[in-house]
């Protein structure tokens, strides 16, 4: 049976509930400084807004090095309620300084490996979706490396594969490496930020080439607004690609919190569900909150 790998243990895919299948609990970088998500807190009062707002899944797509606290994750689940998928996985080198990437060379498939099966770390969670990125409009040697040990994972263990698209960028030359060099089937592969650069006509290729779309993160200010993404979505789902579709939050910084006066994760079913409901009707906004992560992040783990 397809499972999703909680942080509490494997989960019937079809069980998830209402689902942020692009989130962040914790969370730090270099390039966001004094923005870290890292009050433990301030973690679990988003949480349970978004239970307060009909939520009962979230993804944390935070990846190795970036303050992820899988410690931490379990107790918050199991005081919230909310099933919460760990990540492993890495972000674009501008994330991390030199001597941890040197420390990962020739190694990085294994990390990634280990995190699934055994646990990040001493915690013990599992991380159930490997997480990595492109980069604005190009694939540079650093994504090629982690796309390379994130199928190399992929292949010994059936885990998903989401990716970080900059700007919303680069999708056909990401499906190019994963699923044409590298043999990643595409259903496997989670294109995220989609939103961001509203191509309708590569959203559509990327569609048809059967990969799983995300659509994450109220827009910013250097973004494409939010209006345009019902449309992106709609017509995505008027070409027959609406079991593909994912929507998500993407809280990264700790301004963007609603418990700071940000939109945060019950943005996510407060402002975008309703707003999509408009476009798509009740029925398919449902599906695309509660069945397609199933789809997407629940597999038959090796």
């Amino acid at each position: 049976m397809s499972a999703v790998r909680t942080v509490l243990g494997d989960v019937p895919a079809d069980q998830l509930g209402v689902c942020d299948a692009h989130d962040h609990l914790f969370f730090g970088s270099p390039r966001l400084p004094g923005q870290e998500l890292q009050s433990e807190s301030a973690a679990r009062a988003e949480l349970q807004a978004f239970v307060a707002g009909g939520g009962h899944s979230v993804v944390q797509w935070t990846p190795y090095g970036l303050g992820r606290r899988a410690a931490d994750l379990p107790p918050l689940s199991r005081e919230t309620g909310v099933h919460v998928v760990a990540a492993t996985g890495l972000h674009q080198a501008v994330h991390y300084d030199d001597e941890t990437l040197a420390g990962l060379r020739g190694r990085l498939a294994g990390v990634f490996f280990s995190e699934l099966t055994d646990g990040i770390g001493t915690s013990g969670v599992r991380a159930g979706l490997i997480k990595v990125a492109g980069g604005f409009h190009a694939l540079d040697a650093h994504a090629r490396w982690t796309m390379s040990a994130a199928a190399e994972a992929h292949h010994a263990t059936d885990a998903p594969i989401a990716v970080h698209l900059e700007l919303g960028t680069g999708a056909l030359d990401v499906l190019d490496l994963l699923c044409g060099e590298l043999g990643v089937p595409p259903h496997r592969v989670i294109l995220g930020h989609l939103n961001r650069c509203p191509d309708f006509t590569v959203h559509s290729q990327a569609a048809a080439a059967g990969c799983c779309l995300a659509f994450d993160g109220p827009s910013r200010a250097h973004h494409a607004t939010d209006w345009r993404m019902p449309d992106a979505v709609r017509a995505l789902a008027d070409a027959g690609h609406g079991d593909r579709l994912l929507l998500g939050g993407d809280t990264t910084t700790a301004a963007a919190r609603s418990v700071n006066g940000g939109p945060g994760m019950p943005y996510l079913l407060r402002r975008v569900r309703p707003r999509l409901t408009v476009e798509l009707g009740e029925e398919l906004v449902a599906r695309i909150l509660t069945r397609n992560p199933g789809r997407a992040f629940g597999v038959q783990w090796r």
